[in-house]
């Protein structure tokens, strides 16, 4: 957070020599290298770890409480010296984080108060990996009385002087030194970050008001300041302070792949709207920045909207780093309210592999009070590690989809083409294209609901293509809860990648007919495996479920068949 960079570099000099002079002694002796190795193998423990194995008599507070004593002597000098820096570099960070309905967000005052942060852990981590370097881990706690008053206006005129109070933080701040050099101070430059934010509470009050008396505006401000702080100094972001001159550009922040994300749909949303029904939209992002965050388009009056929309995000460090996604609902003018939220690790992908997951929606990502049920989303992801892009099938790799027209038309590698027969201008390639055939089975459909009055339901099958409007239907088959159609439908398809398949399962009456449920997926699988069969749960449905065979055969293996 940048309110403890004045903080962070007061103390960070100080504890790097002492950790620099130990590690560069290790080497003027093996007993002592030997030594180090096993004292190394202490200190990859967690704080938690090493109270659970050492007595409290035994276990060694001396060193938190030598930190704790040094920052509070050294806390006025950095509050007095650091209050202007830190407003000087935060307001650029707040306005790239600004909301709409904000015209403007600055500080009017800014200072850190008279309560110093306290250490209540220390670690540090060797990597025997990594030999040119430290990194030390410092668990902090801050419940300060800063003073922080923003000066905040609206785009309907309305100013709002606003104080942030009553604030608390619990987190742990990641200092790595390195390169080690071979002379004083023994590394050439220190890196600064928030490793994990455990905890961070704060109140919005305006001066004279309540700042919830104006609808949205409150989770607005608070939502920016969050961002702010997320994408600012949390890891993988990190600050590099040069100790020694050098060039230390590879201790920078650097992609290592990127995220293929399928915003697919969300269903039985939240609906926060009185009259009628939510007007969803969804933000996706991977890092808060506003040139980085991805909306798609509003489905109106809709509680299981249907996205179907593709983003492109860039990877710095896979291993901590999550994919947020937000639906709103649209309230128009005013500011939208938040439906619910979800995330996924990006650990958890197994690059070149398309993942296909339904999250969960929440109020809070951090502190989960409330249980209400909120809805679902439905992502497909794909992680590309760069340098192995060839190792694998990218299906949202416009090289891997274009068909032998389109590589003609391909005028280099600057992702531009002949703008039309005959036109000599260039213009920007809008979009891929996957074109061929999918084949489609309804074998069949199991447990489905009683509908009709004599107990049994007249069960057919409606097959839908989203984006062309094509149809096809099976047969009734009549006083039937487990029906077997066995029928098989083939569909041309143009636009594969932004293309759905909708299956409904619908009630045939004499007077008229009643919807079962539905069951909606991409292509993204069929077109990577060419051929598979599932069991899908209907949607809608008290129970059932469809059994489907789909068989996809691409634009140029056409002509064998």
């Amino acid at each position: 957070m940048s309110f403890y960079v004045g903080m962070i570099m007061g103390v960070t000099l100080g504890i790097g020599f002492i950790v620099a002079f130990a590690r560069y002694e290790k080497v003027r002796s093996k007993r002592r290298s030997n030594l180090a190795k096993v004292v190394a193998g202490f200190s990859r423990m967690t704080v938690e770890d090493s109270r659970k194995i050492l007595p409290d008599d035994f276990y060694p507070t001396w060193v938190l409480t030598w930190l704790n004593l040094q920052l509070e002597k050294i806390w006025p000098y950095v509050d007095e010296a650091t209050s202007e820096l830190i407003r000087n570099k935060m307001e650029p960070i707040l306005e790239q984080h600004r909301p709409a309905i904000l015209a403007s967000l600055k500080f009017s005052k800014l200072t850190l108060g008279t309560v110093a942060p306290q250490f209540t852990g220390v670690s540090i981590i060797e990597s025997e990996s990594d030999a040119q370097g430290v990194t030390m881990e410092l668990e902090m706690q801050w419940d300060g009385n800063p003073h922080i008053a923003l000066d905040i206006k609206t785009k309907l005129g309305v100013a709002l002087p606003i104080q942030v109070k009553n604030i608390g933080f619990t987190g742990v701040f990641k200092l790595i030194f390195k390169p080690f050099v071979d002379v004083f101070p023994c590394f050439g430059a220190v890196s600064y970050s928030l490793s994990e934010k455990k905890k961070l509470d704060f109140t919005l009050k305006i001066v004279g008001g309540d700042v919830s008396a104006i609808p949205g505006v409150s989770d607005a401000i608070e939502e920016t300041i969050r961002d702010a702080i997320e994408d600012s100094i949390t890891w993988p972001v990190r600050k590099v302070i040069p100790i020694l001159p050098g060039d230390y550009s590879d201790l920078e922040l650097k992609p290592v792949g990127t995220l293929e994300v399928k915003l697919v749909q969300a269903k039985d949303l939240l609906n926060k709207d009185l009259v009628g029904k939510s007007d969803p939209y969804a933000v996706v992002f991977v890092r808060p920045l506003r040139d980085r965050m991805k909306t798609s388009k509003t489905i109106n009056n809709e509680l299981n909207p249907v996205w179907n929309e593709h983003f492109q995000f860039i990877v710095e460090d896979a291993s901590s780093q999550k994919l947020t996604v937000r639906v709103y609902d649209n309230e128009g003018v005013q500011a939208s309210e938040l439906i619910g939220c979800a995330q996924v690790p990006l650990k958890v992908l197994e690059p070149g592999k398309v993942k296909d997951v339904w999250l969960k929606l929440v109020k809070d990502l951090e502190v989960q009070r409330d249980t209400k049920y909120r809805g679902q989303v439905q992502l497909e992801l794909l992680y590309c590690p760069i340098g192995t892009e060839s190792s694998f099938t990218n299906p949202f790799d416009p090289e891997y989809s274009m068909t032998a027209l389109e590589k003609a038309l391909k005028s280099g590698t600057d992702g531009t083409e002949v703008g039309g027969l005959g036109k000599n201008t260039l213009h920007k390639k809008s979009k891929v294209i996957v074109r061929g055939v999918l084949s489609v089975t309804v074998i069949s459909a199991e447990d489905l609901p009683v509908v009709d009055l004599m107990g049994k339901a007249d069960p057919y099958v409606i097959l839908t293509m989203k984006k062309s409007e094509t149809k096809a239907r099976t047969r009734v088959l009549n006083n039937n809860l487990n029906p077997a159609w066995n029928q098989t439908f083939d569909f041309v398809v143009e636009d594969a990648l932004h293309e759905m398949l909708i299956a409904e399962v619908w009630d045939h009456d004499t007077f008229g007919k009643d919807k079962i449920g539905s069951v909606v997926m991409t292509l993204t699988r069929v077109i990577l495996e060419g051929e598979f069969q599932g069991s899908f749960q209907i949607d809608g449905a008290k129970s059932g479920k469809l059994n489907l065979h789909l068989k996809w055969i691409p634009q140029n293996k056409l002509r064998d068949f």
